[in-house]
């Protein structure tokens, strides 16, 4: 385990408790920056993890009609280009590099922030800044991203003089509902992941990012190469190449037509979602209550933590421990 990380275990088993704690003070930190949260559609600039995190909040505020962009931080020489909309760097530990980089180019007016460790060197290079409340967090993150979620989404619904969604309050329950759910299912689940050569993971638009951080995570925990996009992307050309893997969906009516076809061909396939499709032996249904689109991911993201390590521990791996360190990602 990596010093100064909680372990996944104790992580998984306090983040229903700590999430309920997180949203009511995300929620007021939301609040009180709203003076900083208007004005042209925000650019959610992160990077892992971080960039996956915003894309609930991008489709939310694209829906309400505000142009609004997630972007790598890593993929942009430096300086940022001159532009009118804000950037919200995003980064749990208030250290990515690539993504300070590109906060520390432009104008100090534009620079907002989200992350867990409020005295970071992202906190300290912006204007704004919301802050998860030094959440402790294992190494791949947990409680971190799921926070990371709410708060994005609830800056989303209050962007630009909108309000937060008042259902925030009851998603601890229905968190705690799909870990029910998935103790129930794990073993069938486990069937289908443990000699999985590979893993395919896509998700409808607001949930691409549930679909990313998932790969991440079976890479990260489970040592498994893995792909994730979002459902459009991957039906055109990228399924064709389906074998010996395994196939994790999350979406609604478009998603359950995908893993009925991947079933019927003989693919393992995982389905997560409020839409059901048709038994097969080749497919698993992870029902979904209907949650709004910035609250979903939260649920979809405890499907893939518990995916991620519990493949781990049946292919006899430790999920804390990771085969490679590098030096320049984070920043002093």
């Amino acid at each position: 385990m990596v010093k100064g990380y909680i372990s996944l275990a104790d992580a998984r088993a306090s983040q229903a408790n700590a999430l309920e704690t997180a949203i009511a003070a995300i929620g007021s930190e939301v609040r009180n920056a709203s003076s900083a949260l208007k004005g042209a559609g925000p650019i959610f600039m992160g990077i892992g993890a971080s960039f996956a995190a915003s894309s609930a909040a991008v489709w939310a505020l694209r829906s309400r009609g505000v142009h609004s962009w997630r972007l790598n931080g890593g993929e942009y020489p430096i300086p940022f280009p001159a532009s009118s909309h804000p950037v919200i760097a995003v980064s749990q530990s208030g250290k990515s590099t690539e993504t300070l980089a590109v906060l520390n180019s432009i104008d100090r007016s534009l620079r907002i922030s989200v992350v867990n460790a409020k005295d970071s060197p992202v906190a300290a290079a912006s204007s704004a800044n919301v802050s998860l409340g030094a959440i402790p967090d294992s190494y791949a993150s947990t409680i971190g991203y799921t926070a990371t979620i709410a708060a994005l989404g609830m800056i989303a619904e209050a962007w630009d003089g909108g309000a937060t969604d008042t259902s925030w309050s009851d998603l601890p329950a229905a968190f705690r509902t799909v870990e029910q759910q998935l103790k129930m299912q794990i073993g069938e689940i486990l069937a289908r992941m443990t000699d999985a050569v590979y893993v395919d993971c896509a998700g409808i638009a607001p949930s691409a990012g549930s679909a990313e951080v998932g790969a991440l995570l079976l890479r990260e925990i489970a040592r498994i190469p893995s792909t994730g996009m979002s459902t459009r992307q991957y039906l055109h050309g990228a399924m064709e190449s389906a074998g010996k893997g395994v196939h994790i969906l999350f979406g609604d009516e478009r998603e359950a037509e995908l893993a009925s076809t991947l079933a019927k061909a003989g693919h393992h396939t995982i389905l997560a979602g409020p839409v059901q499709a048709a038994a097969s032996d080749w497919l698993t249904y992870i029902p979904l209550p209907r949650v709004s689109i910035t609250q979903r991911p939260i649920l979809e993201a405890v499907i893939m933590q518990t995916i991620a390590v519990e493949t781990a521990l049946a292919r006899g791996l430790d999920p804390d421990a990771f085969v490679f360190h590098h030096n320049d990602t984070k920043v002093a």
